[in-house]
């Protein structure tokens, strides 16, 4: 009877480490072919350009390819999607942008819930957003812009990416901390609305300012403020909109998530990651586009972005941002 018992808590508890045994051969063997990972944004925007940089050192680091995937649309919500319903297994990973956490309290009926359903991999990056006009617009500076605003409700045109995006965001929080009215015009992509705001098309933009760092270096467009706490240290004569607009702040948090994945494939990626991020020479690249890098464990990163998601409803409910 006592083998028997044996034999039989040998089997059962052999039963119940065999679900576990292919996620352990996997992670132990991680990563054996190309990981893809899906940008929420069209090629050359701001978190396209970090997803290439993070890449390319996670290849590096990894010595497999890192495949860049450009999933634009819905507020990144496609591309969120796409990585929530893939095999949980590393191979399929998020470049999360400002927008997941602003999109739980955008679109109430989505078919995932972000903190739930991606786990936090590594923090990559914190920069800003930058307020941009055309250099043949009247007003040079905020307080400018604002009485500019005043004098016409409504009549200045201001681009953003998408509607409920940070960009988007940053620009109603603006205009409820000065009291002003402008009309909203929602891109695709960063490219677009700055193709317009060269061309005229519209009057000014909230631009991420990674994506906006050239045009603005070369003339092109005309900065007005960026939207951090501090002035940027590749663009020192920009003046912080909370200079002129007390209170006033928005950053950018960027960084990796997943599918619920097996912590040690997670620990794996959270260690090329910022094995990329501490090194000098991403740095600097990361600094001459505005932006620091900001390596995290997992854990650190979850409570970041819990906490972000909160800040940012907060935002959405007072400017009573609607989508359709």
């Amino acid at each position: 009877m006592k083998l028997r018992r044996r034999n039989f808590f040998k089997l059962a508890a052999g039963a119940a480490a065999a679900p576990l045994l292919p996620y352990f051969a996997r992670a132990f063997d991680y990563p054996s072919r190309p990981i893809h990972l899906i940008v929420g944004f069209a090629g050359g925007s701001g978190l396209d350009i970090t997803a290439r940089l993070i890449g390319q050192a996670m290849s590096d680091s990894l010595g497999q390819a890192v495949v860049i995937e450009n999933r634009p649309g819905a507020a990144t919500n496609i591309a969120t999607e796409a990585v929530v319903n893939a095999p949980p297994d590393g191979y399929t990973i998020l470049m999360v942008s400002t927008a997941a956490y602003t999109n739980g309290a955008l679109y109430p009926h989505l078919n995932f819930d972000f903190i739930r359903d991606i786990a936090p991999v590594a923090s990559a990056t914190r920069g800003g957003c930058v307020l941009l006009v055309n250099p043949a617009f009247p007003a040079k500076t905020v307080p400018e812009f604002v009485a500019n605003a005043k004098n016409k409700p409504g009549k200045i045109t201001v681009g953003a990416i998408g509607t409920g995006t940070v960009t988007h965001v940053a620009a109603e929080m603006f205009q409820i901390m000065t009291g002003i009215e402008t009309t909203h015009v929602a891109y695709r992509g960063e490219p677009e609305a700055l193709t317009d705001l060269m061309a005229g098309n519209v009057q000014a933009s909230m631009i991420t300012l990674i994506g906006a760092a050239e045009l603005i270096k070369d003339g092109k467009l005309h900065a007005l403020g960026v939207t951090t706490a501090r002035r940027s240290e590749i663009l020192p004569d920009i003046p912080a909109i909370g200079e002129f607009v007390p209170g006033y702040e928005a950053n950018l948090w960027n960084g990796i998530g997943a599918p619920r994945t097996p912590p040690e494939i997670i620990d794996k990626l959270n260690a090329a990651i910022n094995a990329g991020l501490n090194d000098p020479k991403m740095k600097a690249q990361f600094a001459e586009l505005g932006t620091v890098t900001v390596p995290t464990t997992p854990a650190e990163y979850g409570k970041l972005i819990v906490s972000e998601t909160d800040r940012w409803a907060r935002v959405i409910r007072a400017a009573n941002i609607k989508v359709d």
